[in-house]
């Protein structure tokens, strides 16, 4: 295990005020990434004639590379250091945004964005373990409060951001613009962070992780190919895929010296549960703000910058209702906090969809700002989960949330695009005009991520309970 990772000298700390601003750009820059390219989407689907099956391709593909190697990609900078993966990931995530910028179609933009998200997975655990060894216990508070902001920050001004740059400049700057803050990136971190030999090499889970991405890889192209159609052959290829990739992951986790997924860790109540609740709260929200820019534009004719605008709303309700999370949890337990939390995210999600297929943005609003306040209060599920899985474990379980989190991006797009595309079809075929079958497709996949949240909401405290309330 690398010096710099994990067994770094208590007395020797980096720069703090460094380490705090490399945590910020990075999490801002990955985070952002997430959102910024929805708004373009349209502009660089008539740009490259995309399909609608690329189109999802293009959004998800970037969440797949994240969320597929976040948790082998912890071992590598155990192996060889925070700031050999920052240095490599940074440098890996600005030459794929230049060549995505520049993408002449399909094929080039998607592998360009799958790029951008397996060089975003190298920097996130590689910056989360700076914050850990490199900074003293009374600077680490305030690290985490910057990486929070930071991300809530990026989330906000995402969609308005891909708005105006598509509009007055062109689709590709949504990829150019993360040029400067990954040469910020790589200047911070080598101003950061002090070069230290590795210690000792721990083996890579590299047979667990290469399943472990294609069950990924092909459990949502499953969902994915729904959106052109249902097309036996890649449905076949998909589920046999995915069927000895399962069995290859078990195989490889039987006999693996290190283990990518513990068993003991992944039986534990709460942390399964919460993996659960946080799955069930990406699925619905995740998918519903990348196509919520979509709809506006496709069925209301909206610009992309107004088009990105009303998902100010979520973030601004999500930095408002922050500061009263943490009373919720001291007064009535994790449990029920979250419970309320995804109670008014179904809430949320339903009142957007009660305008019907053609509302004014002024009456979306409401459920925007309910989705965002309860989104809030899903935030203790990481702590409740971190503090299930003990001290010894924290590397690993930080590793199983991130990429649960990215996964459920993933297969949120991939699902609500599901369920719009069946609907927008039957619509179609009902005589219906083109945005009135999408506005229709829309108002599904809205209802789906509703029952989504409510579900989580009935389970949040069982799965949950008094442990993680006295934790």
């Amino acid at each position: 295990m690398s010096t710099d990772a994990t067994t770094a000298p208590r007395d020797r700390t980096g720069h703090p005020a460094a380490i705090g601003s490399l945590v910020a750009v990075v999490a801002f820059v990955t985070a952002l990434d997430n959102t910024i390219v929805t708004v373009a989407l349209p502009a660089a689907a008539r740009a490259l004639r995309l399909g609608a099956g690329a189109v999802e391709w293009v959004g998800v593909s970037y969440l797949l590379a994240f969320a597929g190697l976040l948790l082998v990609s912890g071992a590598a900078v155990d192996r060889w250091g925070q700031r050999r993966m920052l240095l490599l990931g940074l440098s890996g995530f600005g030459l794929a945004a230049a060549l995505g910028g520049a993408a002449p179609d399909a094929a080039w933009l998607i592998a360009a964005r799958t790029g951008q998200g397996a060089a975003a997975a190298l920097v996130l655990p590689a910056t989360l373990a700076a914050i850990r060894t490199e900074l003293p216990a009374r600077a680490r508070d305030t690290a985490a409060a910057v990486w929070t902001a930071a991300l809530a920050l990026a989330l906000a001004l995402g969609p308005p951001a891909g708005g105006l740059l598509t509009q007055y400049l062109h689709w590709s700057w949504v990829l150019w613009v993360n040029l400067p803050f990954a040469v910020a990136g790589l200047g911070l971190t080598v101003l950061a962070l002090p070069g230290r030999k590795a210690g000792a090499p721990r083996p890579l889970p590299w047979r667990s992780a290469i399943p472990v991405t294609l069950v990924v890889l092909g459990g949502t192209a499953l969902l994915i190919s729904l959106a052109d159609g249902p097309h036996p052959a890649l449905l076949l290829g998909c589920g046999a895929g995915v069927l000895i990739s399962l069995l290859a992951l078990r195989r490889a986790e039987r006999t693996a010296v290190v283990a990518l997924l513990p068993k003991a860790l992944l039986r534990d109540r709460v942390f399964a549960g919460s993996l659960i609740l946080q799955l069930l709260w990406g699925l619905g929200v995740t998918g519903i703000f990348f196509f919520t820019p979509l709809y506006l534009q496709d069925a209301l004719g909206r610009s992309p910058a107004a088009a990105g605008l009303p998902l100010l709303a979520v973030a601004g309700a999500l930095i408002a209702a922050s500061p009263l999370v943490a009373g919720a949890v001291r007064r009535f337990g994790v449990g029920a906090a979250v419970a309320l939390g995804l109670a008014v995210v179904a809430l949320g999600l339903l009142a957007v969809a009660l305008p019907g297929t053609h509302p004014a943005i002024g009456e979306l609003l409401p459920g925007l700002v309910l989705i965002g306040f309860g989104s809030a209060f899903t935030t203790p599920l990481a702590s409740a989960a971190l503090t299930a899985a003990g001290a010894d474990q924290a590397g690993i379980a930080g590793g199983l949330l991130s990429a649960d989190r990215e996964l459920a991006g993933a297969l949120g797009v991939a699902l609500i695009g599901a369920v719009l595309a069946l609907r927008r079809s039957a619509a179609l075929a009902a005589g219906h005009p083109a945005a009135a079958a999408y506005a229709a497709g829309y108002l599904a996949g809205l209802l789906v991520a509703a029952g989504l949240a409510a579900v989580g909401a009935v389970l949040a405290v069982r799965l949950l309970g008094r442990r993680a309330d006295r934790a």
